[in-house]
């Protein structure tokens, strides 16, 4: 009896020693743990102990958890007792003790203290498992990805111990990601990213960090010298997108910000904010898309902002005016169209439309801006109607941004309707996509406005993704040829670009569409529209975008001369 009450007192030490070395979350000692565990196994006679760690019940019917031995000293033997827990987020742990056949059979009292012991270690285990889990949902996406969350206590670290100098951060994305999703395929797209990823991790290497921000959109955090082999790869990486290795080619666009070595950071702002300024950049369609953040960036986004301030009030006063650039029929020189423009005036002043157009591009307000040109438009058309001009059909501009507005096509007659204008003098100009979505959008837009009398062309063909397709499955009746095809005076791809844009022509004669060429301003180039018989024109070589006032006296003028060459 005595050495059974030592016995006890020997196991009950044990296990407070266990539950303290358990309890200890922040300097967890699992060497000391299993030490404690082999003994109290020892002392009980038992020869092996496994857990089953189980996510959530799926994985524990698939049996696909993790197995942990807790311990194990080397003798076969048989399940004695097994004990299931269930934690509150579904996560499931069982433990299963063994012992060998030869030992005799555990007594009523040695049953209590395993299960004890066991009930200890699943509950530390269960607990150790729910901070896992919670960790990874808080700092990990569903794809196990370091996500936005794990991006802001990577900051954090780096600021209070000062380790950001000399550092680089970059915010980029897939470019035209959602057209490899199709080319491809949704999982293939999957691997596609993985693979990306991989690859920008092993680059940035042990200096830093990838994080994820959801879709295809990414920062990195690395030291500067890793710049020279990330960079070019973002601007054109291969990556595998299938178990064959299969590659496809993504590019991105990217921001980055290169932190002096004599920088004095206090919020992550400081940090963010610089590289998501040069990411917009990137992304805003001009020919970098890499894009190193400076003084000038900073700058530009001063000017952007006071441009979004500044266009409420705009509206309100009307500041926003209609000039009309004149369309020409080549061989009569008579005026049959015009191609509606913005021009803002502030305080006296032309503001360019390069310095407002691509800011409200950045939000929704391009989209009430277009509806504003359109309204004010028609009430030009109104006006000339009832003055009994020679009326000609006037193109609107209309943002890709249109697209989200599921009842624009209503929208659009609606503000006609209300000025009473005959359908046939408006048109409305929408340029090429890149989506999927979008072009299902746009098609339903075009057939709408359609069926509503209204014309519809497509601008600056030529210059998207999707060209063929878009003039194949949308039914417009204008093509405008953007003046990328038309040969420059001098320019030694003169005969290539004749070559284009002859085909451009003679493809949209085919189709039944009416053609017009834009930015045409030399005789050359009016000599190459006769030659293919390309009839419309618009540019410099006739007018630039005239004031109301201006293009009113064209109308009464009617025609232009009948530029020819010399040579005809």
């Amino acid at each position: 009896m005595e050495l059974n009450n030592e016995k006890d007192m020997r196991f009950y030490k044990l296990l407070e020693q266990l539950v303290t070395a358990m309890t200890d979350y922040d300097n967890v000692d699992k060497p000391h743990i299993e030490s404690l565990l082999i003994e109290i196994s020892s002392m009980l006679r038992l020869s092996k102990g496994v857990t089953h760690v189980f996510r959530n019940p799926q994985e524990e019917k698939a049996g696909i958890g993790e197995v942990l031995c807790c311990y194990d000293l080397g003798i076969e033997g048989k399940p004695v007792m097994t004990i299931r827990m269930v934690s509150s987020v579904m996560s499931i742990v069982t433990m299963t003790v063994f012992m060998s056949p030869d030992e005799p059979p555990l007594t009523p009292e040695e049953r209590q203290k395993v299960e004890l012991t066991i009930r200890t270690t699943l509950s530390f285990l269960s607990h150790r498992r729910l901070r896992d889990i919670v960790y990874n949902l808080a700092y990990f996406d569903d794809n196990g990805y370091p996500n936005l969350r794990s991006l802001s206590n990577y900051l954090n670290k780096m600021l209070i111990k000062q380790t950001y100098r000399g550092k680089a951060a970059i915010r980029y994305n897939l470019r035209h990601f959602s057209l490899v999703n199709q080319e491809i395929g949704r999982n293939a797209g999957d691997y596609a990213i993985r693979s990306h990823y991989n690859s920008v991790k092993n680059i940035v290497g042990d200096s830093g960090e990838v994080f994820r921000l959801g879709g295809d959109n990414f920062v990195a955090i690395c030291s500067q010298d890793r710049l020279e082999k990330l960079l070019p790869y973002l601007t054109e990486a291969n990556v595998v997108y299938s178990d064959e290795g299969e590659c496809t080619n993504i590019s991105t666009s990217a921001g980055y910000f290169c932190i002096p070595g004599d920088a004095v950071l206090r919020t992550q702002g400081d940090i963010m904010e610089r590289i998501i300024t040069a990411f917009q950049f990137a992304q805003s369609g001009g020919k970098e898309h890499i894009v190193c953040h400076n003084e000038e960036l900073d700058n530009q986004k001063k000017k952007s902002m006071r441009v979004q301030q500044l266009f409420p009030d705009a509206v309100r006063n009307e500041e926003f005016h209609v000039f009309y650039q004149p369309k020409v029929d080549i061989n009569t020189g008579k005026l049959c169209g015009a191609e509606a423009l913005c021009r803002w005036f502030k305080n006296g002043n032309i503001v360019p439309p390069k310095d407002f157009i691509p800011v409200l591009e950045e939000t929704s307000d391009i989209c009430k801006l277009d509806l504003y040109m359109l309204d004010h438009v028609c009430q030009d058309i109104r006006r000339w109607l009832d003055n009994g001009f020679n009326v000609v059909r006037v193109s609107v501009n209309l943002s890709r941004k249109h697209m989200m507005n599921a009842k624009l096509p209503e929208t659009i007659i609606e503000i006609i309707d209300k000025h009473k204008i005959p359908h046939k003098y408006l048109e409305i100009e929408l340029t090429e996509t890149t989506t999927d979505v979008e072009f299902r959008d746009l098609k339903r837009v075009v057939g709408s406005l359609q069926q509503a009398g209204i014309h519809t062309s497509v601008d600056d063909f030529g210059m998207g993704y999707s060209s063929l397709n878009l003039i194949r499955d949308i039914p417009w009746d204008v093509m405008k040829i953007d003046r990328s095809f038309l040969p420059i005076d001098g320019d030694d791809s003169d005969s290539s670009r004749s070559i284009m844009f002859k085909h451009v022509v003679a493809m949209a004669g085919n189709m039944g569409l009416e053609c017009i060429a834009e930015g045409v301003e030399t005789q050359n180039q009016l000599d190459i529209l006769r030659e293919n018989r390309c009839a419309l024109a618009q540019g410099f070589l006739f007018d630039p975008p005239l004031p109301v006032e201006k293009f009113e006296a064209r109308m009464k003028e009617g025609a232009y001369p009948v530029y020819y060459s010399d040579e005809q």
